[in-house]
C-alpha cells in the first residue's frame, strides 16, 4: 500500500499540481483565441473609386460619414474636424445666450414662444437626422447645443412666465424635468454619449434644491443627499454605458461623502443620546446603502463600499453612548464599535466588501490610537526635563519627574485604548490559528465583478481541463479552490502574525507607561515599574528569538527595540535620585548582559551587549560624580569600561558579538578624551592609556591592521600633548631617542622579512620624529630648525626612492614639501602683493586651460605614479 503522505505535504503537493493546471489552461486559451483568429475571413476591400457619400452605398454595406475620400481614407484628420466641431458648438452656444439674455426683450410673448420652439425643437431633431446619415461627431456637437438651449428655455420660462415664484423650488422642477426629458431622449437615440450623463447631472439637484427651498433642517437635506446618492449608485451599478456609470459614481460619491459629514456632524454636536439618534438613523441608512453597492460591486469598489459602511455603522453606533460620556471619554465608545466590526468574519458579506469592513475597523482603532500617542511621548520624553538638574532630589511623584510635557491631569481614557488595543491584538496573536478558521470564509469568497467575462471553461475530460465527472467551476471545484488556498496561506502567514504581536508588545507597554502617569504613582514605584518592564521586555525578547511560532521573530525584534528605549526611559528618570541611578543604571546593565548570554547567535545578541556596555559606561561616569572629581579628573575611570570590552573581544575571539562589543567601548573612550581635553597632563595620561588599550587589540592578528596603526597614532599624540604641556622647545631630544630604536627594530624586520611594508618597519618611527619637528618648525621664526629639518626629509626622501621604500619617499617627500612651503610663503606673499589684481585671476584661467588641455597626459602621469607608489614595499 501507498503510505498517506502528512497533511502538510499533500497539500503543499496539491498546490503545485493546480498552479500547474493553471498555466496549462492558460496556454491552451491563448492557443485557441490565436486559432479563431486566424481562421476568421478577412474583411474585404471595397472597390475601387467607390464613393458611397456620393452615389449611395450598395446593398447591405454600412453607411459611410461624409467627408471621406475615395479608398476610405479620411479628407482630413479626426482631431482637426473635432476642434472643428467644437468651435462651432460654442460659437452656437454663444450665440443663442447672447440672444436670450439681450434679445429676449425685445420680442413679443408669440415671438418668444416661435423661437423657442423652433429653436429647440430642431436642435433636438437635427442630431436624430444627422445620426442616420452616419454624422455621429456632428450629432454629438448638436446635441451639446441642445442641451445648453433647453437650460435657456428653462431660465427664460422662469423670467416670463413665473417670475414671482421661488427660484430654489423652480429649479429643482426644471432639474427634475430636464432629467428626465434627456434620459428618454437618450433612451431614443443610444447612438449618442451626451445625453444620458447630461441626465445624470441633472438628476443630483431636484431633492437638494427642494429641501434648501423648503427651509428644511439640516437632517432633511442629509437624507436628501443620501437618496439622491443611492440613486447614483443604482444607476452607476445598472446604468447603460461607462460614462452613465462613472458620472453617477462621481455624483454619488460627492452626495453620499457630503451627507456623511453632515450625519458626522450632527452626531458628533448632539446635546445627549437622544439627540444622536436622528442622526445615526442616518448614518446607519448611508453604511446600509454602502454595503448593499459593496455586494454587488467590482473588487475595487467593493472594498471602498465597505470601508464607507464600516466607518458610518461606527459613527452611528458609537455616536448615542459617545453623546453622553465626557469629552475625553467619547474615544472609547468609536473604539469598542469599531472592534465590533471585526465580527463581519463570520459574516455572509462578499469577501471584498468584508476587506473593507475590515479596514475600516482597523482604521477607527489607528485614530483612537492616534489620539493616545501625545500621553505616550510626553511619558517617554518627559524625564528629559532632569538632565538640567541631576541628582537635584527625587520628586513626589511620577507625574513631576515628567516637568511640563503632558497637561495633567492626562486624559485617563489613553491607557485604557492602549490595553484594550494591545489585549486584542495579543490575544489575536497567541489564537491565530483559531483566527484563521473563522476568518476561512471570507477568504473563501471571491465573487467576481458583475458583467465581467468569464474566461470559458474546458470540458471535463478536455486537454486542461478538469477530471470527468467534477464540476469545472464554482465554490469547491479544483479552479476555485487554488483562489482560496492561496489566500488562506496569506492569511497564516508569519508576517500578518507577527505584525500583531509586535503590536501588542509597543502598545500593551505604552499602556503601562500612560498608566503610571495617570494614576501619578510614587517616583520610586516608577522607577523600579520601568526597570521590571525592561527585563519583561528582554525576557520576551530573549524566548521569542529561541521559540519556532510563526511570527515570534517579529515579537523578538520589537521586543528588544521597546527594551532599548524603556531602558533610557527609565535611565533618564533615575537621573533625579543618586541611589536611583546607581540602581537603574546598574540593573540595565545586569539586565542587558544576562539577556546577551541567554540570546542565540545574531544582530539581537549584538545589541544587547552593545547596551550592556554602554550602560556600564554611565556608571563609571557616576562613579566620578560621586567622587568629587573634576571631569577631566574623572577621565581615567571611563577607561575601565573600554578596558574590559578588550579584554572580552580577546575572549570571545572568533564570535561574531566580539567586534560590536570592542566598538561599544570606543564611545567610552571618546567622552573621556573630551572631558580631559581642559587639562593636558591628564589628556596626555588618557590618550597614553587609549594607546595601551589600542595596542592590546593589536595583538591580535585580525585586529592588527587598524588598531596598530590607532595605538602608534596614539602614544604618538600623547607625546606632542606632554611634551606641550611641559613647554619643551627641542622635541628632538625626545622623540629621537624613540626614533633610533625604532628604525632598527624595523631594519631587523625588513632583514627577516623583505615582503614586510615599509609603513610597518619605518612608519612609526619617523613619523615620531618628522611630524612634530614639523609642528614645532611650523610657528619656529628662525632659520636652523627648518633647515635641518628639510635636509633629514630630503635625506629620507631619496633614501625611499633609491630603495624604493614608499614609506621614506611618502613621509619625506610631504615633510619637505610642507617645510619648504612654510620657508616660501613670507616671499610668496610679498610677490602676490607686488603683481597686478587680474594676473591670479588670468595665471589660474591659463593653468585650467592648460590643464584641460593636456588632460588625458595629466591622468595617464597620474596613473603612472600611482602604480609606481603601489610597486614600492
Amino acid at each position: 500500500m501507498e503510505p498517506v503522505p502528512p497533511p502538510a505535504e499533500e497539500l503543499a503537493r496539491l498546490d503545485r499540481e493546480l498552479a500547474e493546471l493553471d498555466a496549462r489552461r492558460a496556454q491552451l486559451l491563448t492557443r485557441r483565441a490565436w486559432l479563431l483568429a486566424a481562421l476568421r475571413p478577412p474583411a474585404p476591400a471595397p472597390a475601387p473609386g467607390w464613393n458611397p457619400s456620393a452615389w449611395g452605398a450598395p446593398p447591405g454595406a454600412p453607411a459611410q460619414p461624409w467627408g471621406h475620400a475615395p479608398g476610405g481614407r479620411p479628407s482630413a484628420p479626426r482631431s482637426a474636424q473635432n476642434v472643428l466641431l467644437t468651435l462651432g458648438g460654442l460659437l452656437l452656444t454663444v450665440a443663442a445666450v447672447a440672444f436670450t439674455l439681450v434679445s429676449w426683450g425685445s420680442m413679443g410673448i408669440g415671438g418668444r414662444s416661435a423661437v423657442l420652439s423652433v429653436v429647440t425643437l430642431a436642435a433636438l431633431i437635427a442630431p436624430a437626422v444627422l445620426l442616420r446619415r452616419g454624422l455621429t461627431a456632428t450629432a454629438e456637437a448638436l446635441t451639446a447645443l441642445a442641451l445648453v438651449l433647453t437650460l435657456l428655455d428653462a431660465y427664460a420660462v422662469h423670467a416670463v412666465a413665473a417670475p414671482d415664484t421661488d427660484g430654489l423650488g423652480f429649479t429643482a422642477v426644471a432639474c427634475a424635468v430636464l432629467a428626465a426629458l434627456w434620459t428618454a431622449y437618450g433612451l431614443m437615440l443610444g447612438k449618442l454619449h451626451l445625453p444620458l450623463p447630461a441626465a445624470v447631472v441633472l438628476a443630483q439637484w431636484p431633492l437638494l434644491f427642494w429641501a434648501w427651498a423648503a427651509g428644511a433642517p439640516a437632517l432633511v437635506v442629509g437624507w436628501a443627499l443620501l437618496a439622491t446618492a443611492v440613486m447614483d449608485g443604482v444607476i452607476a451599478l445598472r446604468g447603460r454605458g461607462l460614462g452613465v456609470r462613472i458620472t453617477a459614481a462621481l455624483g454619488g460619491s460627492a452626495m453620499g461623502l457630503s451627507a456623511l459629514l453632515m450625519g458626522l456632524t450632527l452626531s458628533t454636536t448632539a446635546s445627549g443620546p437622544l439627540g444622536a439618534l436622528a442622526p445615526g438613523a442616518l448614518l446607519l441608512a448611508a453604511a446600509a446603502a454602502a454595503l448593499a453597492g459593496a455586494w454587488h460591486a467590482p473588487k475595487g469598489f467593493a472594498v471602498t463600499g465597505g470601508l464607507v459602511a464600516g466607518l458610518a455603522a461606527v459613527a452611528a453606533v458609537g455616536g448615542v453612548p459617545a453623546a453622553a460620556a465626557p469629552a475625553d471619554w467619547s474615544v472609547l465608545a468609536y473604539l469598542l464599535c469599531g472592534l465590533a466590526l471585526t465580527g463581519v468574519v463570520r459574516t455572509r458579506l462578499p469577501g471584498d466588501a468584508a476587506r473593507g469592513v475590515l479596514v475600516a475597523s482597523a482604521a477607527v482603532a489607528a485614530g483612537a490610537l492616534v489620539g493616545a500617542l501625545p500621553s505616550v511621548v510626553g511619558v517617554l520624553l518627559g524625564p528629559l526635563t532632569l538632565l538640567e538638574g541631576v541628582w537635584a532630589g527625587a520628586p513626589d511623584g511620577f507625574r513631576s519627574a515628567l516637568g511640563s510635557t503632558l497637561p495633567w491631569p492626562a486624559p485617563g481614557v489613553a491607557p485604557v485604548v492602549l490595553g484594550l488595543t494591545a489585549g486584542l491584538l495579543g490575544s489575536a496573536y497567541r489564537w491565530w490559528p483559531a483566527l484563521v478558521r473563522a476568518a476561512s470564509p471570507l477568504t473563501a469568497r471571491e465573487p467576481s465583478a458583475p458583467g465581467a467575462p468569464e474566461a470559458a471553461a474546458p470540458e471535463a475530460g478536455a486537454p486542461g481541463g478538469p477530471p470527468r465527472g467534477t464540476a469545472p467551476y464554482g465554490p469547491g471545484a479544483p479552479w476555485h479552490a487554488a483562489g482560496g488556498a492561496g489566500a488562506r496561506r496569506g492569511l497564516s502567514g508569519a508576517a500578518p502574525r507577527g505584525a500583531a504581536g509586535a503590536g501588542a508588545v509597543v502598545l500593551g507597554w505604552g499602556a503601562l507607561l500612560v498608566a503610571g502617569a495617570v494614576l501619578d504613582v510614587p517616583y520610586a514605584l516608577a522607577v523600579v515599574a520601568e526597570t521590571l518592564l525592561v527585563a519583561g521586555l528582554l525576557a520576551l525578547a530573549v524566548r521569542g528569538a529561541a521559540s519556532d511560532r510563526a511570527g515570534s521573530a517579529a515579537v523578538s525584534v520589537t521586543a528588544l527595540v521597546v527594551a532599548v528605549a524603556g531602558a533610557v526611559s527609565a535611565g533618564l528618570l533615575s537621573l533625579a535620585s543618586e541611589g536611583a541611578s546607581y540602581a537603574v543604571f546598574g540593573a540595565l546593565t545586569v539586565l542587558f548582559a544576562v539577556a546577551a548570554l541567554r540570546a542565540g547567535a545574531g544582530v539581537p545578541r549584538a545589541v544587547l551587549a552593545v547596551a550592556a556596555v554602554l550602560w556600564g559606561t554611565a556608571l563609571t561616569g557616576f562613579a566620578g560624580r560621586s567622587l568629587e572629581l573634576a571631569p577631566y579628573e574623572a577621565a581615567p575611570l571611563l577607561l575601565l569600561v573600554p578596558a574590559l570590552t578588550v579584554g572580552l573581544g580577546a575572549r570571545l575571539r572568533r564570535d561574531p558579538v566580539a567586534l560590536p562589543v570592542e566598538l561599544a567601548g570606543v564611545p567610552g573612550a571618546l567622552v573621556a578624551v573630551g572631558l580631559a581635553v581642559p587639562d593636558a597632563p591628564f589628556l596626555a595620561l588618557t590618550l597614553a592609556l587609549c594607546g595601551v588599550l589600542a595596542a592590546a587589540v593589536a595583538v591580535r592578528p585580525e585586529r592588527r591592521p587598524v588598531a596598530g596603526w590607532l595605538a602608534a597614532g596614539l602614544f604618538v599624540l600623547s607625546a606632542w600633548v606632554r611634551l606641550a604641556a611641559s613647554e619643551v622647545s627641542l622635541v628632538e631630544a625626545y622623540t629621537l631617542p624613540v626614533t633610533v630604536p625604532a628604525l632598527a627594530v624595523g631594519f631587523l624586520r625588513r632583514r627577516k622579512d623583505p615582503e614586510a611594508s615599509s609603513w610597518t618597519a619605518y612608519g612609526p618611527g619617523l613619523a615620531a620624529t618628522l611630524l612634530p619637528s614639523l609642528a614645532v618648525a611650523w610657528a619656529d621664526p628662525d632659520w636652523p630648525r627648518p633647515l635641518l629639518l628639510g635636509a633629514a626629509a630630503l635625506a629620507i626622501t631619496l633614501l625611499g626612492a633609491h630603495h624604493r621604500l614608499q614609506a621614506l619617499l611618502v613621509l619625506g617627500g610631504a615633510v619637505l614639501a610642507v617645510d619648504g612651503l612654510h620657508e616660501l610663503a613670507p616671499y610668496v606673499v610679498q610677490v602676490a602683493g607686488a603683481l597686478p589684481r587680474w594676473l591670479p585671476p588670468a595665471l589660474a584661467g591659463l593653468l585650467l586651460l592648460v590643464v584641460g588641455a593636456t588632460y588625458e597626459q595629466r591622468l595617464r602621469d597620474a596613473r603612472r605614479l600611482k602604480d609606481a607608489l603601489e610597486r614600492m614595499r
